[in-house]
């Protein structure tokens, strides 16, 4: 019994002292004028990944769209805008999709 709650601890407890990261709370879409290759999406990949209110980027060559997974409140959408545009690419429609 005592060998079972050793076993569990190990993998229980180091879960337990991870931070809490922010619930997500909403989806951002973006349609990106500009983007024609792989090193696009690559280098608009590695800008929003620096960003700590985001916890995922998914982007369509195919569809010109990127996905976010964010914060309520966080980042902006103007700072999504400027971050397209720091990228060198042009922003075009940006909506919000609110989870539940």
């Amino acid at each position: 019994m005592m060998r079972v709650l050793k076993i569990l601890g190990l993998f229980v407890l180091p879960t337990l002292l991870l931070p809490a990261r922010p619930a997500l709370a909403r989806t951002v879409e973006a349609e990106v004028y500009g983007m024609t290759c792989a090193f696009c999406v690559d280098t608009l990949q590695r800008e929003f990944k620096k960003m700590d209110s985001i916890a995922s980027v998914d982007i369509s060559l195919k569809s010109k769209m990127i996905r976010l997974q964010t914060e309520k409140d966080r980042p902006t959408i103007e700072t999504i805008r400027q971050t397209i545009r720091d990228a060198g690419f042009t922003p075009e429609k940006i909506t919000i999709i609110d989870k539940e």
